[in-house]
């Protein structure tokens, strides 16, 4: 979705101010790569799933308390691929608006007319 002009002048407003106050902190939100940083974390917690049932099933019958390490590895490893699923998801769905989700129900609309 554009920005107005308005609302662009906010933006840059807001870019300068922060390039004024902090600019090591603009330069790296301007080098930050969020879609490999969460590549990354995903490939790292999918790591981490297959290791802790690796350590799970290895030890279960002789070292319960290892195991039981293992399964907690598998949970948190999950959970931290559902959370960057969740995130991946949701930077999708921001630059989703009403307009123009109407916008492509009234085109599919005349097409199938």
């Amino acid at each position: 979705m554009a920005l107005d002009d308005r609302e662009q002048k906010i933006l840059e407003e807001i870019e300068r101010n922060l390039y004024a106050e902090d600019p090591k902190l603009a330069q790296t939100v301007a080098r930050a790569d969020l879609p490999a940083r969460n590549k990354r974390r995903r490939l790292v917690a999918g790591a981490g799933f297959f290791v802790g049932l690796a350590i799970m099933l290895g030890t279960f019958t002789r070292f319960s308390y290892l195991a039981g390490l293992g399964f907690i590895l598998m949970v948190a490893s999950a959970a931290a691929i559902a959370a960057t699923m969740r995130g991946v998801r949701a930077e999708r769905n921001a630059s989703f608006s009403v307009s123009s989700w109407m916008e492509d129900v009234r085109e599919r609309w005349r097409r199938e007319r």
